[in-house]
């Protein structure tokens, strides 16, 4: 990625955060990243795919970590324990994930991770995928992963208690679906 592209998906982010998708203008993103709106543009077609982009973007970040503390501990659990307990604390500091989850200032973005939000159910179900692959070899894992990622989204969109219970239930969830 260039630094162009990364400057304006920055600048983006930045922006949606505050003022949602239909505050989004593609003037001042061009103005924050000091290049001309045909600039923008040209990188992303238009407004929605320039939001895609952004929202490829953040889940790429977010998958870095998440495989990241897939591979720290040996057991599988725990290090999907800490795959998730990364994903709620880094949401909690992420100003543009907070906002689509709260609805703060971009209620018009929570489509972005729901009815539209297939990219980030794909990869992150492929990360977790993988995970279970190599500590499940020959099992079929895809099942448990799809319903790992969803039942994650679910408590982060509706929290229904402590992460630690949040944390508890996905793997729960997750251990029971692969002993079926």
């Amino acid at each position: 990625m260039s630094d162009i592209t990364e400057l304006l998906l920055d600048s983006a982010a930045d922006l949606l955060a505050a003022r949602g998708f239909h505050g989004l203008r593609m003037i001042e993103v061009a103005g924050r990243a000091g290049v001309s709106r045909q600039t923008v543009y040209n990188e992303f077609g238009n407004k929605e795919g320039l939001v895609q982009a952004v929202a490829v973007h953040k889940t790429e970040e977010y998958l870095t970590g998440i495989a990241s503390r897939l591979q720290e501990d040996p057991d599988p659990w725990e290090a999907m324990r800490s795959a998730f307990r990364f994903t709620f604390e880094q949401t909690e500091k992420d100003r543009l994930v907070s906002a689509v989850l709260t609805g703060q200032n971009a209620e018009d973005l929570l489509p972005f991770i729901t009815i539209r939000g297939h990219p980030i159910l794909f990869h992150a179900t492929e990360v977790v995928e993988q995970h279970l692959s190599r500590h499940f070899p020959g099992r079929h894992v895809r099942f448990t992963a799809e319903t790992t990622v969803r039942l994650a989204l679910s408590h982060l969109l509706m929290p229904s208690g402590d992460l630690d219970g949040a944390m508890d239930a996905v793997v729960r969830v997750a251990r029971v679906t692969m002993d079926a």
